[in-house]
């Protein structure tokens, strides 16, 4: 593989949301890093089926909560390839159950935020780092780190305060680092996903179809995997790198708000 390859990794991309992005990042020419917490050899099918499509991706395992796991997986990129062209922090959980904010656990707390936040934290941290290190000898290399948070950064649901405050952390971590790595010519963005249709929402669909019938958007359709890998792409293009810091809202139109 040329040095002059773009690489991209997706962390979470076994299915659903991070699928399509890794897919998509594929099409354009990508060689896709893509991971999850299931081993290698469960992991084969998934790339092989990229392959087969004719894209180039491997598979890293690894899980974003652990801090020596997640300097592996950035440190064994930059290690085969010398740079890492797209980030996408996309790997998320929720609450193991959900629980009204006046009962749920410091566990389920700790659990939530340890994925969602403090490892999309400490992920833009190692990849930064390193992107400004290729940054001294590589040639027209221009970065970029993407952030997937969701409508609950700023939507309350209060039987999983715990994954709505992570979301709303999400969106901080975008602004402080877009902020930091503006010198350096790395620009950050958050794309907000709204009701996406996934193994996560599969169950209540019916639901949120319902309310989107009622009104709640102003496109009456649940939003797909590619509605948000879309909006990653137009980031990627470069065409939107003097607005780093800008949050893309693939939500139907959720966030506008009506009366």
């Amino acid at each position: 593989m040329g040095e002059d390859r773009r690489i991209a990794a997706v962390t979470g991309s076994r299915r659903g949301i991070g699928y399509a992005i890794a897919e998509e990042l594929a099409k354009e020419g990508y060689h896709v890093v893509l991971s999850g917490t299931v081993s290698e050899d469960k992991a084969e099918p998934l790339v092989k089926e990229f392959l087969k499509k004719g894209y180039s991706a491997e598979y890293i395992r690894y899980n974003i909560s652990d801090t020596e796991e997640r300097k592996g997986f950035i440190n064994s990129i930059f290690s085969r390839y010398s740079r890492l062209d797209v980030l996408v922090n996309n790997a998320g959980t929720t609450p193991p159950k959900r629980m009204d904010v006046l009962e749920t656990t410091e566990d389920s707390f700790d659990f939530v935020l340890d994925v969602n936040l403090k490892g999309t934290f400490f992920m833009c941290q190692l990849a930064a780092n390193q992107m400004i290190r290729a940054k001294q000898f590589l040639i027209d290399y221009k970065p970029r780190i993407i952030n997937i948070s969701s409508i609950s950064a700023y939507t309350s649901s209060t039987n999983r305060g715990e994954y709505c405050i992570s979301k709303a952390g999400i969106s901080m971590i975008t602004k402080l680092f877009a902020d930091r790595l503006a010198e350096y010519g790395i620009p950050v963005f958050e794309i907000r996903p709204g009701i996406i249709m996934t193994d996560m929402t599969a169950a209540v669909s019916e639901k949120y179809q319902k309310l989107i019938d009622e009104g709640l958007t102003p496109i009456k359709r649940l939003g797909l995997p590619k509605d948000v890998a879309d909006c990653v792409m137009a980031v990627v293009s470069g065409r939107l790198d003097f607005a780093t810091g800008q949050v893309i809202d693939a939500d139907g139109g959720f966030h506008i708000r009506r009366l």
